[in-house]
């Protein structure tokens, strides 16, 4: 790990305390401080992104139950942010070999959905990108819905899921397409059923807005800034850090640095992309894999900027790569559009956003990174990441809780 100069080493001391002790303003509770609430949560297959938010809400009500369609998380991933926390799954996951084909039964988890029994308790919170939403709930019953997406694969992005499926017209893509459109029209009758709707990005509250025809709240997601090391000194290396699923795109940040063989790339994470991707990658792009926590944060700190080339939801690798003071090369739609602070139209920025998502113009951007990296300090992508900080997130949901659990909501 590289040091910090002195004087950048107490403004991050200073900036990681003014974060630690922002005060809390309590609120008065409408719920009781006993109340048992219901965590409903699509599905649980690794600890990532969705699996930390639904950690921190567990972690916000003591007396929190999860229920989730498929459970595949490791004991020691429950020890250490689900103590105490009583998992329900549905009757498919005791299926054999559940584990390789759970996606292959969307069709099916509406349903299966529907099938927990939630009626008993005295609110519920659903984490949804699917399917958590519709679980079926009292008319008197809060019901507050922290949206990470609607499903993509059901709405406009169909069309690129199917393609990367290989599924045209014949007699398997027409029934995928009408599986789909079944989808579609049960995700439309049940898109009312949560009395409030937080979503966790503006990406997602348009998209909200645009298809389920109500407003939402924007509540980013929580990032473990405490957690994270910071970098003032860079290597002279980038870093990608995604699942290699084909919507990050990764392809493309891969064929941006083979055009540009004098820069370093590090790609880090695994998916069912991983061997194509390897294939196609040049000499100075480096496979890291999956990395343990404190290897991944360190890699990320002590990059020169970390790239990305696909559109995320919202995307907490690229926020805790800020918070790590490093900073971003990205698309310019999504999340990263609520992250980043783009070089030429912000002051303090923290990275550069591209408008195409090609390698042309990701390669482009990296060139204005390189002229003009000087403008872009560590410093300022740290106290940007406190936007996402994990008590404004708490703040959020209980708040957001209470809301919707005052006599007069209910009315």
């Amino acid at each position: 790990m590289r040091h910090e100069r002195p004087s950048e080493l107490a403004t991050v001391t200073y900036l990681k305390e003014r974060e630690r002790l922002r005060p809390i303003e309590p609120t008065p509770h409408a719920l009781p401080s006993d109340a048992r609430i219901a965590v409903v949560h699509d599905w649980c297959p690794n600890f990532r992104g969705g699996e930390r938010v639904l950690a921190r809400i567990c972690r916000q009500f003591p007396n929190a139950e999860v229920f989730t369609l498929f459970d595949f998380l490791p004991e020691a991933v429950k020890e250490e942010y689900f103590r105490d926390v009583a998992f329900h799954t549905s009757m498919a996951d005791r299926l054999p070999m559940i584990e390789k084909y759970y996606r292959s039964l969307f069709f099916l988890c509406p349903f299966l959905i529907e099938q927990f029994d939630v009626t008993d308790y005295d609110a519920v919170i659903s984490s949804s990108a699917a399917f958590a939403r519709g679980v079926i709930t009292r008319p008197d019953q809060p019901h507050l819905c922290y949206v990470h997406s609607p499903a993509r694969y059901a709405w406009d992005e169909q069309f690129s899921y199917l393609r990367q499926g290989g599924l045209g017209f014949g007699p398997k893509g027409m029934l995928y397409r009408y599986m789909l459109h079944r989808l579609r029209a049960w995700d439309t009758r049940t898109a009312h059923g949560p009395d409030l709707m937080l979503a966790n990005s503006s990406y997602v509250r348009a998209r909200i807005r645009h298809i389920y025809g109500r407003d939402s709240d924007v509540v980013y997601p929580p990032v473990a800034l405490d957690e994270l090391d910071y970098a003032g000194d860079k290597d002279d290396y980038y870093v990608c850090a995604s699942f290699l699923a084909p919507y990050k795109r990764t392809d493309l940040v891969i064929q941006a640095f083979n055009e540009m063989p004098s820069r370093r790339l590090v790609i880090v994470g695994e998916g069912q992309q991983s061997k194509a991707l390897r294939s196609m990658a040049g000499p100075n792009v480096t496979f890291a894999g999956y990395l343990a926590r404190e290897d991944y944060v360190r890699t990320v700190a002590e990059a020169r900027a970390m790239v990305f080339a696909g559109c995320e939801d919202f995307g907490i690798a690229l926020a805790e790569a800020q918070g790590c003071g490093t900073p971003l090369i990205a698309f310019g739609r999504g999340g990263a559009v609520d992250i980043v602070r783009p070089l030429g139209a912000c002051e303090d920025p923290t990275g550069v956003l591209f408008a195409r998502q090609t390698a042309q113009a990701l390669t482009q951007a990296v060139e204005q990174f390189e002229e003009r990296s000087g403008e872009i300090t560590p410093l300022a992508c740290r106290a940007n990441a406190g936007r996402f900080s994990e008590e404004r997130f708490d703040r959020s949901i209980v708040q957001a809780l209470d809301d919707v659990s005052a006599p007069s909501f209910q009315m």
